[in-house]
């Protein structure tokens, strides 16, 4: 018991704090948008995750991470079930508005995708804490791109334009914290520019194309796609301070906020709980990712620092993308907002994530 208290307070409660109070302001979001169809399902399921995510993260805790560095073989073990599971989506998941994305068993919808987030995470620490020295060869930038073209080709033809992008934001956030040099950052760049072009040409389909195009000219499709941006911006601008009140945000409640509890979670909150409720969340999202970044500062070797990292940039760019999104700022690609939107796949993974970064700080 003793031994048991002692590993208790090593953790770092404010990081466990911050997530918690994201989860339940999510909690309190969600079922205020559940009510518009009398359907609470959704809020109960949030919660049970929320325990099962809870008790994982502790239990983590007490792994030794450091089989992570070490076990190339369970590595490649967990990014080939990763793999499987994202081709086995064309064959054995549901078509949810296009995208075969979730394999549904029963009333639980699993999301591979959040997944293989963290295991790439894992696997880009693994690969490049054992070469810092040789970021000056190019191959180890080729070598690591091959870990994520596969899932990106995987996920993009899913089609899930926004998941798949996310994966190459992740892998050059690694490779900056791993050392990259500037004129292969550069080379990078170009080559991102070609394949974004050439993807235009002959790989996007048209709905994903109108999702680019209707970001720049809404007009194009005023009740369509950017019937959903404007009303969002209609929740957003709505909300004032205070907010109007949990049940009461007319956007919400009368249905016309498309996707309240995911993509649109944002502007629900906006509307309900005011720029006093974003502040909170804006806050505590900046306290969480402070104390990730702390960690990665401490590390005492590349493996940590650049797990740490990576789970850093992956809630950074899924905050801002999602945020962008809801203000009109960005095209709408389907991003979640980390520990607040409803999913139980992304909320199970991010604490996994919060339960190895409790191991590298109990067991270093």
């Amino acid at each position: 018991m003793r031994s048991l208290i002692i590993h208790l307070k090593k953790l770092d409660w404010i990081l466990v704090t911050c997530s918690l109070f994201l989860v339940l302001i999510g909690l309190l979001s969600i079922y205020s948008s559940s009510n518009f169809k009398g359907n609470f399902l959704n809020f109960r399921k949030q919660v049970i995750f929320l325990i099962i995510s809870f008790f994982l993260m502790i239990s983590l805790s007490f792994w030794d991470w450091r089989a992570l560095r070490e076990n190339s073989r369970f590595v490649l073990i967990l990014y080939v079930i990763c793999v499987l599971s994202l081709f086995g989506l064309f064959f054995f998941a549901t078509a949810i508005r296009g995208t075969r994305s979730w394999y549904k068993i029963g009333l639980i919808t699993i999301d591979p995708i959040e997944f293989t987030k963290i295991v790439l995470i894992i696997i880009l620490a693994k690969y490049f804490s054992k070469r810092h020295i040789e970021m000056y060869r190019i191959r180890h930038i080729f070598v690591s791109s091959l870990y994520v073209l596969v899932p990106f080709l995987l996920i993009f033809f899913q089609p899930d334009l926004g998941s798949a992008l996310l994966l190459v934001i992740l892998w050059i956030g690694i490779l900056i914290f791993s050392g990259i040099k500037t004129r292969h950052f550069l080379t990078l760049v170009l080559l991102f520019i070609l394949v974004a072009t050439f993807s235009w040409l002959f790989l996007l389909k048209d709905y994903q194309k109108m999702r680019i195009l209707n970001f720049f000219q809404p007009q194009l499709e005023p009740l369509g796609m950017g019937w959903s941006k404007t009303q969002a911006k209609i929740a957003i601008g709505s909300g004032g301070f205070f907010g109007k009140g949990i049940l009461k945000g007319s956007q919400v409640q009368l249905g016309f906020l498309p996707e309240p509890q995911t993509d649109f979670i944002f502007s629900a909150i906006c509307e309900e709980m005011g720029l006093l409720g974003v502040g909170i969340i804006l806050i505590l999202f900046f306290i969480l990712i402070w104390r990730v970044i702390k960690i990665a500062f401490s590390a005492k070797n590349n493996f940590q620092r650049l797990f740490a990292s990576g789970f850093a940039i992956l809630l950074l760019s899924q905050i801002f993308i999602h945020i962008g999104m809801n203000l009109g700022l960005l095209p709408i690609v389907g991003i979640s907002l980390p520990l607040v939107s409803y999913g139980g796949s992304s909320l199970i993974n991010n604490f996994i994530a919060f339960g190895i970064l409790q191991s590298l700080i109990v067991n270093s």
